[in-house]
């Protein structure tokens, strides 16, 4: 432990009435949390080529639960999630949810977007999508219907593509129910966000790890905040392993990231030289933090370049691998697990935050006070 971090849990230690020190010596990963459920093929009853499976087959394989993690995509699907792993997504900007009475009601409208263009706004309600009534309808198939694909009897299903419409009845409270048509177009997900929740202090918020999002990350950090970072990770359920590694160089020079056994081969993953390994860092995580946001967490809470603030993280901590079938489908497989740079799998158990805090608004402000503690003094600079 440098001198500068006992500095730093010494005055976390007065503030909190907590000791917090780094990698094994805290015990930060052990706890007694349950596991969660572990289900997964191991490598010895890995179909030796799950390319040569019928869909009957790998829908059945995925079916059997034997591994947790299984999917099997058609090939329209597993085009709209390679889609949306690179960023995009057709669409017409709304992000909708389901209210406690069971009304569907927006819940976020994407700047720049045909819903924004319709002068839709978070909370409106939306009564009707293509004349059929929201609330009768999961949560799920509305976002399908907004995103062109919907289930049409007896042909299976039916998708559309940029330049189809949808047709929605939203009300706004307090005003008439209107009637909006929105043209569907290919549209970029906001996926990393910045802000300044305090003066000095830079918050990068990450909802998934898609196709672009590391050198995000890198570019927000171009010019280091005086006060601090705090890196919001709640919420986010993963994705590409080589844009979570390429967000961890963003703070590390260099180093171990993770490293991952497939098929019994253990790979490497590392930081590219040059982040910045000054500024005092603070993680927000919580129980939506998953896969390869729990990689990034783990590997700046082993190296000691943060201090994690929240509730225990998911516990996804296995790597999955495609193969596309015959007709074009895709069977998707777990085939591996990953660790943290101390050695640490986080699937089944999750990672144990520095500074525990469950409600969503005190842990975003308990994560200035930890940063505040974390500051170097005048005499240390």
């Amino acid at each position: 432990m440098t001198s500068r971090r006992a500095r730093q849990g010494a005055t976390l230690t007065a503030v909190f009435g907590v000791l917090l020190v780094c990698g094994a010596a805290a015990g930060a990963w052990g706890g007694t949390a349950p596991p969660l459920p572990r289900r997964a093929l191991s490598a010895d009853t890995l179909p030796a080529d799950p390319s040569a499976l019928s869909p009957e087959q790998a829908a059945g394989l995925v079916a059997s639960g034997t591994d947790r993690w299984a999917a099997y995509y058609s090939p329209d699907d597993y085009a709209e999630f390679a889609q949306g792993l690179d960023g995009e997504y057709l669409g017409v900007g709304l992000t909708v949810d389901r209210a406690e009475d069971g009304t569907t009601l927006v819940a976020e409208v994407q700047a720049g977007s045909p819903a924004a263009a319709a002068a839709l706004a978070s909370g409106d309600r939306l009564l009707a999508v293509d004349g059929e009534a929201a609330d009768r309808l999961p949560v799920t198939e509305v976002v399908a219907r907004l995103r062109g694909r919907a289930a049409t009897e007896g042909r299976g299903e039916r998708s559309a593509g940029p330049g189809s419409t949808v047709v929605l009845t939203v009300q706004r409270p307090g005003a008439a129910a209107r009637e909006v048509t929105l043209r569907r177009t290919v549209l970029t997900t906001q996926d990393v966000t910045v802000d300044h929740p305090a003066p000095g202090v830079l918050r990068i918020s990450v909802r998934a790890f898609t196709s672009g999002v590391g050198a995000q990350v890198r570019a927000a950090m171009k010019h280091p905040p005086q006060h601090g970072v705090v890196l919001d990770l709640r919420g986010n359920s993963g994705g590409l392993l080589e844009e979570a590694v390429g967000a961890a160089s963003a703070f590390l020079d260099g180093g171990p990231v993770a490293s991952y056994l497939s098929r019994g081969e253990r790979r490497e993953l590392t930081a590219a030289p040059g982040g910045d390994t000054t500024t005092p860092l603070v993680v927000l995580v919580d129980g939506g933090t998953m896969s390869a946001a729990e990689l990034l967490a783990g590997a700046l809470q082993d190296r000691c370049r943060a201090v994690l603030v929240g509730t225990r993280t998911f516990g996804k901590g296995t790597v999955q691998q495609p193969s596309r079938l015959a007709d074009g489908s895709v069977l998707e497989l777990t085939v591996g697990q990953y660790f943290t740079p101390a050695g640490r799998s986080p699937d089944g158990t999750g990672l144990q935050p520095d500074v525990a805090a469950t409600d969503p608004a005190a842990a975003a402000e308990l994560a200035l006070r930890v940063l505040s503690g974390l500051a170097p003094t005048p005499a240390q600079r």
